[in-house]
């Protein structure tokens, strides 16, 4: 069994800067992710507010670069799925077909889409239902789509489906949007932007493809019907925790619970980025938390030795 100083579970932002620190530190280190290194940042067609790109830089690009930057010293990295800790003086991980032992291990696990739980979402997704406009917002070039959601994601989704399709509808379960100030201005004045307020989906439905979706209006109860072709869904993020359920302790909504050095709930554990409560879901905090975690491993080790 392969023995590391550390062991980092997640390739985004936390996770390449958590192991960027560690590796210049010395550290052995592992960085295991089970999908593409950079995490959400790599669907961004965009990023305008991270430090040092004033005129912004595309996500795939900026995750590149730091993934090019951790591996630089040294961080080892590998491409698999975490299946579960198990707590020891050495805390072993274990992934797909393997386990690793670690003297301190950082989970930067980060979050996925959450569902609207309604009928005809898993049937038509890949075939109308989306959860990236910037994946999959050219393939409805002059059709009308619907976004689900009014937060910030909402709301920059809307925006980017409006340089491809013909009518974005934004339905939303308030009568006002939750998304950043200068996201809603953009918002209000995009003409292709049709705005349907307290209202929720109560199923997507269409034969081969979406076709139209069924909308419920929450204060009335009155029911009604949008043709639509496609339907992207962005009610916000669910932290990827289950498997640390029995590790750390956890908030009610799934979020680990850290201190202000990122320590969890069990000694040599450290949790960061999108996982962790409290966490301001930005790439800049992000980076932040990595930075912070790998410091605060690299004195734990120097304490417990």
């Amino acid at each position: 069994m392969t023995k590391y100083e550390v062991f980092i579970i997640g390739g985004g932002p936390a996770g390449l800067t958590a192991g960027l620190y560690a590796s210049r530190a010395g550290l052995k280190t592992l960085l295991v992710e089970r999908g593409m290194f950079g995490g959400q940042i790599v669907n961004a067609q965009r990023v305008d507010n991270y430090p040092g790109f004033p005129e912004g830089i595309p996500g795939f690009e900026l995750a590149s670069l730091m993934y090019q930057q951790a591996t630089k010293y040294g961080l080892e990295t590998i491409t698999a799925e975490v299946t579960g800790i198990k707590l020891g003086h050495t805390h072993r991980v274990l992934v797909t077909n393997d386990s690793f032992e670690a003297e301190a291990v950082i989970i930067a696990a980060g979050s996925e889409h959450r569902k609207l739980g309604v009928a005809g979402e898993e049937n038509f997704l890949g075939h109308g239902v989306s959860y990236c406009a910037t994946c999959d917002g050219f393939l409805f070039r002059d059709l009308d789509v619907a976004v689900v959601g009014g937060g910030d994601t909402a709301i920059t989704d809307g925006l980017e489906l409006s340089q491809h399709a013909g009518r974005v509808y934004v339905i939303h379960r308030r009568d006002q949007l939750r998304a950043g100030h200068i996201l809603q201005q953009q918002a209000f004045t995009q003409p292709k932007l049709n705005f349907i307020w307290n209202s929720v989906v109560e199923e997507i439905t269409g034969e081969n493809m979406v076709k139209e979706i069924k909308l419920r209006n929450v204060k009335t109860g009155e029911t009604s019907t949008l043709p639509v072709a496609g339907v992207f869904v962005a009610v916000g993020l669910k932290p990827n925790s289950q498997c640390f359920a029995n590790v750390v302790k956890l908030e009610e909504t799934g979020h680990i619970i850290t201190d202000e050095l990122m320590a969890t709930s069990a000694p040599g554990i450290f949790a960061i980025g999108d996982i962790r409560e409290g966490s301001a879901r930005q790439v800049a905090s992000a980076v932040g938390d990595g930075a912070t975690a790998a410091i605060s491993v690299f004195k734990y080790l120097r304490e417990r030795r």
